[in-house]
């Protein structure tokens, strides 16, 4: 910094607004706020205008105010707001005659060779104690649920909306806020739909194969019943998989080809080595207990794309299967109750 200002030129170590920088960047690293541009764009902006204050208007009375102001505008401009900027665009004009005497060389040396180094710090700091920094917004949904599609109450865009209309700036990020009341939103199910449980709208009792039933077999009971899924259980009735007739399709040719396979499994194939059940099942299946509310259906449904659940009893022995139509049936008797 010498090179720039001068072997004489005193350069402050430390000055007061970075501790009010610090309080942002390590105790609420999630607030926009305290994000990288919010800091050193706010920090760089003001210090400028804080510098031309001081350096084009004679008395600190009428510059302190009017650098103040003017950091503000611009961080808004720039968006980059930073509340301890503020504080910055006044040390520029009251620091006294060794800031005035760095002129412009106070925007590079302290202010923003003191705000990137506190940046970096903070950055290790989040990085090493496991914080998201800086942040990005959590999603509301669970992993491989895709796209957010409309939430039950509102869209992101009426978020976005009603944010606009209020012409202010809100310490938080759109997205976190909608993460926040998605949340809310489920909560708010739980607690209205905790009444009915899974006993009381599951199919009972459930057609179910096990492991070693033909995948012809399978699809046959599926046709007869007109069902689409069927939970794979045990000689114990501890359910080991689910069989959908998506699941058949995808193994099983059809129209010409099935006529082909047909010929050739009768033909050729070894005698009693069919395919089964087993070869193609799905074995992670997600189940819920007779007890359970069906609140917390909804996010199950919902979030991994499930349309069929099978319903353990006391012992985990399968007991029924819910659908999405028996969700929406319940959630429909619940409100009309």
């Amino acid at each position: 910094m010498h090179v720039f200002l001068g072997e004489n030129a005193f350069i402050p170590l430390l000055v007061a607004p970075m501790g009010a920088s610090a309080v942002l960047l390590f105790a609420v690293p999630a607030s926009p706020l305290a994000q990288p541009w919010s800091i050193i764009g706010g920090n760089m902006v003001s210090a400028i205008i804080g510098v031309a204050c001081a350096t084009w208007i004679t008395n600190p009375i009428d510059a302190a105010p009017i650098a103040v102001a003017l950091s503000i505008g611009a961080m808004f401009v720039f968006r980059c707001v930073h509340p301890p900027s503020g504080a910055v665009a006044l040390t520029a004009v009251l620091g006294g005659p060794a800031v005035h005497a760095l002129g412009f060389g106070f925007v590079f040396a302290p202010i923003a060779a003191q705000s990137f180094a506190l940046l970096a710090v903070a950055i290790v700091f989040h990085a090493s104690t496991g914080h998201r920094y800086p942040h990005a917004a959590r999603s509301a949904r669970h992993p491989g649920a895709g796209s957010p599609a409309a939430s039950p109450g509102f869209t992101r865009e009426d978020l976005k909306e009603v944010l606009g209309r209020r012409n202010e700036l809100l310490d938080i990020d759109p997205a976190d806020l909608e993460s926040l009341l998605l949340e809310i939103q489920l909560q708010s199910y739980v607690r209205g739909f905790s009444g009915l449980s899974c006993e009381e709208i599951m199919s009972s009792p459930v057609v179910s194969v096990t492991s070693g039933t033909t995948v012809a077999t399978a699809a046959s009971i599926l046709r007869r019943h007109n069902i689409k899924a069927l939970p794979v259980i045990d000689d114990r009735a501890f359910v080991i998989g689910i069989i959908t007739a998506a699941d058949i399709a995808r193994n099983m040719a059809t129209g010409s080809l099935q006529v082909l396979a047909t010929f050739v499994e009768r033909w050729f194939a070894v005698p009693g080595s069919p395919l089964t059940v087993a070869s193609i099942m799905t074995t992670d299946v997600s189940t819920v207990c007779v007890t359970t509310s069906i609140a917390k259906l909804v996010p199950i449904f919902a979030a991994y794309g499930h349309h069929h659940i099978p319903v353990l009893d006391t012992q985990e022995k399968l007991a029924g299967m819910i659908t999405q139509a028996d969700l929406i049936l319940g959630l429909y008797r619940q409100t009309h109750a």
